[in-house]
């Protein structure tokens, strides 16, 4: 197998998103394996990881949205504003009512700022954060424009809720409830927490890496990939002649049927004969594309 596209993995806690991609790069065969967006090692769920040529479409999914589910617990807050931090504090085991969360939710909603935890990669003087934290130098991030297209709760018991979250790329879900925790005045953490969806990759299509593993013995590790071909369903194919192939991997302009392609569709998959995603081409003129990303 000589793999090109995405595999959606369902990452298991207590791993980084570094060690998920080191372990797929040897059940893959390649070392050309990286990941679209980091998941804390607490998190769960959906980490797409792009394998071999399918690395050069990364740009495209640079600003998706993610959908997550968490466990917020009451009571007191972190160092790192989750579980794995340092209490900040007795724990005051408080029962919330849903109408008070309700009320912290309301203004967190649509296009806010959000300042980040202080044991993130956010840099500082191009430091990242964390490292700084872990030496006890005070750290003092400025707030970041993020947007939450959807923050719902799902539930309460005690000392704990569940929220979902649906947010633009770089929205920390421990900084909302961070915030909630210092809204109510009782100190609040991430417990849990699950990426559900990142871009178009969802849960559903998530495959644990034991299973991952079992299909690699079994000579089906195709079965978990998502073809280049198939990726960016929103492009619209264009089918090319290796002639044409030729072309575009010298970095030269392609013509497009106008029965096959909307006039001004910015971007167009290039297919070739093998079925085989050869490049994205971005539109120069009407019906004339240049090859923005080429595989080889």
């Amino acid at each position: 197998m000589n793999p090109d596209g995405v595999i959606v993995v369902d990452k298991p806690e207590g791993w980084t998103s570094h060690d998920v991609v080191g372990k797929v790069r040897g059940i893959a065969g390649t070392k050309r394996v990286g990941h679209l967006g980091t998941l804390d090692p607490i998190a769960t769920g959906v980490l797409p990881l792009m394998i071999g040529q399918a690395t050069r479409l990364a740009q495209f999914w640079d600003r998706a949205e993610k959908t997550y589910e968490a466990v917020v617990r009451f009571g007191f807050a972190t160092s790192t504003w989750d579980r794995a931090g340092e209490p900040c504090g007795p724990d005051t085991t408080p029962n919330i009512a849903a109408e008070q969360i309700e009320a912290c939710l309301a203004p967190m909603r649509g296009e806010i700022e959000q300042v980040p935890p202080p044991v993130s990669a956010k840099k500082i003087g191009g430091v990242p954060a964390y490292k700084l934290a872990r030496k006890n130098v005070p750290v003092d991030l400025a707030p970041v424009k993020v947007s939450i297209y959807e923050l719902m709760l799902l539930g309460v018991e005690g000392a704990r809720a569940r929220i979902k979250v649906r947010c633009s790329s770089g929205t920390y879900v421990r900084a909302i409830a961070h915030q909630i925790g210092l809204s109510i005045g009782c100190g609040a953490h991430i417990e849990s927490l699950v990426r559900t969806q990142s871009g178009p990759f969802r849960i559903d299509q998530a495959w644990t890496l034991d299973r991952l593993q079992g299909l690699k013995e079994e000579d089906r590790l195709a079965e978990a990939l998502i073809p280049a071909h198939d990726l960016l369903p929103e492009f619209p194919s264009v089918f090319v002649d290796e002639l044409t192939v030729a072309r575009i991997r010298q970095g030269r302009d392609f013509n497009v049927s106008p029965f096959r392609v909307q006039n001004g569709t910015p971007h167009v998959k290039a297919v070739g004969p093998d079925g085989r995603l050869v490049a994205i081409g971005r539109i120069a003129l009407p019906h004339v594309y240049h090859p923005a990303v080429v595989l080889n």
